[in-house]
């Protein structure tokens, strides 16, 4: 039977699109069902204030009446008024092991970009770079850390055979904490506290703990040195202030005050380091399904962290310097610091990501403390545009 590809237009067509990762993923233990209502509200603008500024199209492609495979399709108007482009994306990449499937969802991508007048199409990114980035292409046996993708190794071969191109790879490097002495903390590499000593003698730093009564202060700071220090990296996308209070308001519950870094210097904040505990491993145990009370999934996964203890690990999700203290060591002190305070409250499995493969200035610190690259995501790229005529 020929695939079908429509767009989102009926409620019962939304419910299938939402569910698709359920469909592809249900003998995948490393996938992290997420919280259905978060889940649901991830695509809603109402809900999503990253969305307001984009054009968006949700597609899910059929099988007759039995959905098959998903995929969005967007252009993200503050991307492209920041960098002077006129880009499109598709995300939410999700299907069966059929290429069929897969060249169908990418055609309805190319023709809704073709309506759009887009020059190149980039993907996966669900939206931007400030949310889901890259497609998993390496690295399917270790576990989805927070706010992380994951896929299935036969989507690399489907986007390849549309004729889309590597355009940027992310890296997300793992430090194993028992390397360092685990909760005791007593193997640190003595090149790595002399280097620390040695740039912490440089000028008059201060190293700070996130205050908790602080909180909206310091990440409104820490989103302020995010849009200057980022600026001229790829794919960036400046938050607007709706944006930035939506992110606190989700992120504050999950942090631990204790290991969030903030570097000052003559009173203001210069860079920070913000790591998010490794909260998928208890959602994983909590096990969520489409359609669930959210007060029944919470209560699981709440149980399962707060109770059951079962956070060992951490993902290294923001860290940002001024550019004019770039090149100071400040990135290495960061990570150091966030190691010796994180090793003590269990924290033994540390991922930094991501980080563009190309960053040469961040990878090096993060290679001297020993760390290795364990997953490798992708951004593909191709031209549609009258250019590629």
């Amino acid at each position: 039977m020929a695939i079908n590809v429509r767009p989102v237009r009926t409620e019962a067509e939304n419910q299938a699109f939402l569910r698709m990762p359920w469909t592809v993923y249900a003998d995948d233990p490393i996938w992290t069902p997420p919280l259905w209502k978060t889940h649901v509200e991830f695509f809603d603008p109402e809900h999503n204030p990253e969305l307001r500024h984009m054009t968006i199209e949700k597609f899910v492609a059929w099988d007759g009446d039995k959905p098959v495979g998903t995929v969005i399709a967007h252009v993200n108007h503050a991307y492209n008024d920041f960098h002077n482009q006129n880009a499109g994306w598709f995300g939410q990449f999700e299907l069966v092991d059929d290429p069929q499937v897969g060249q169908a969802l990418l055609d309805a991508v190319e023709a809704f970009h073709a309506e759009q007048g887009s020059d190149d199409i980039l993907g996966p990114v669900t939206f931007s770079t400030n949310s889901e980035v890259g497609l998993l292409v390496d690295g399917f046996d270790r576990m989805q850390m927070p706010l992380m993708p994951h896929a299935r190794p036969y989507y690399q071969g489907f986007i390849e055979a549309h004729g889309f191109e590597k355009h940027q790879d992310l890296w997300a490097w793992y430090i194993d904490g028992d390397n360092w002495g685990g909760r005791a903390a007593d193997k640190i590499p003595e090149k790595i506290e002399r280097v620390v000593g040695k740039i912490k003698a440089r000028r008059s730093w201060t190293v700070e703990s996130l205050q908790m009564r602080h909180v909206d202060r310091e990440l409104a700071a820490a989103t302020e040195v995010y849009n200057a220090a980022w600026g001229d990296n790829w794919g960036f996308v400046p938050m607007n202030p709706t944006e930035i209070a939506h992110l606190a308001e989700e992120l504050t519950p999950l942090l631990d005050p204790n290991i969030v870094i903030i570097i000052r210097h003559e009173g203001r904040m210069v860079g920070f380091g913000i790591p998010i505990p490794d909260i998928y491993k208890p959602m994983r145990l909590a096990n969520c399904k489409p359609g669930e009370p959210h007060w029944l999934q919470l209560l699981r996964f709440l149980w399962h962290w707060k109770v059951r203890r079962q956070i060992d690990g951490v993902r290294v999700w923001g860290l940002g310097l001024l550019e004019e203290y770039r090149g100071t060591g400040l990135d290495a002190m960061i990570y150091f610091e966030m190691m010796k305070r994180g090793l003590p409250r269990g924290y033994r499995h540390i991922e930094m990501s991501w980080i563009l493969a190309d960053n040469d200035m961040m990878n090096r610190p993060l290679a001297m403390m020993g760390a290795r690259v364990h997953k490798t995501y992708r951004v593909y790229s191709k031209a549609v545009g009258p250019a590629s005529a």
